[in-house]
């Protein structure tokens, strides 16, 4: 029978698997359409700012002394934060594949077909802008309490690391909301690659397995309130990861694909040059 910490190790593994290589059909459908029409740019764009603030949270709770010193004050039951070094190298991953999805939506690099309109919304903008402003905000407000972010009872920098990863979990609820309003409109997920959401669903439901192993390892399931994004991101992704499948295999069902997989037919890509890819 398998140890507890082979369990953990393969779970961990999986799950990193399985969230890594979710990040590849998209950008690959993209090259075989030479297209981007039938997703939106609000996607990959917020996407990058996401997975850059995991990677700077994740890093500072793996490899900061002063942060995981101060999670062991807050956490005296479960003093380790439950951060392993293969969500360093995802999060690292994740950064560079979303920014290269992103670049996929200028012309002058790729050369690729784009919809009408097909940009970054306003909205999507103003809640990038609005996120780093924040961050900005708590970290003069602990730099400039009494013991300048190092009592760890106080204002602290882990609260710091905190606002970042929340962010992270912030940019996951909003991010798929216009892909999903843009296959609404369209009545149609062609563009949008539906391996990269399957993917995406083994990914976040081994995720949550594994911080429940780590919890249960560690004999104390604070491990699991201490590292609240981790856990927000798996669930909040399993529940789009659905809505897409919804939208794909039930809703908007495809006709045969033609000889290149993912291409719209003429009418439909007709709507899409003349339609609005995103708000």
């Amino acid at each position: 029978m398998a140890s507890p910490q082979a369990i953990r190790f393969a779970k961990a593994i999986s799950r990193t698997a399985s969230w890594s290589l979710s990040f590849y059909p998209q950008p690959l459908l993209n090259i075989r359409r030479r297209s981007t029409t039938g997703t939106t740019p609000s996607f990959p764009f917020i996407n990058t700012l996401g997975f850059l603030s995991y990677l700077a949270s994740t890093l500072a709770f793996y490899a900061s002394p002063l942060i995981r010193q101060q999670y062991a004050v807050r956490n005296p039951s479960a003093p380790h934060p439950t951060v392993r070094f293969n969500d360093v190298v995802f999060a690292l991953h994740a950064v560079v594949l979303s920014a290269l999805t992103w670049t996929m939506f200028a012309p002058r690099i790729w050369g690729f077909e784009q919809g009408a309109a097909q940009r970054v919304g306003t909205t999507i903008w103003g809640i990038a802008i609005g996120c780093v402003l924040a961050v900005v905000a708590v970290t003069g407000f602990v730099a400039a309490g009494p013991a300048a972010g190092h009592d760890a009872q106080g204002w602290a920098w882990i609260d710091v690391v905190y606002a970042v990863s929340y962010l992270k979990l912030l940019i996951t609820v909003i991010k798929y909301i216009p892909q999903v309003q843009t296959n609404y409109r369209r009545k149609s997920t062609v563009g949008w690659s539906i391996e990269q959401i399957l993917l995406d669903l083994v990914g976040g439901g081994l995720s949550v397995a594994q911080l429940a192993i780590d919890s249960l390892l560690e004999g104390d399931w604070s491990g699991v309130t201490g590292n609240p994004v981790k856990l927000g991101l798996g669930y909040v992704s399993v529940i789009f990861d659905v809505i897409f499948i919804l939208q794909r295999y039930v809703f908007y069902r495809q006709p045969r694909r033609g000889p290149k997989e993912g291409e719209a037919e003429d009418g439909e890509r007709s709507r899409l040059l003349g339609g609005r890819e995103d708000e």
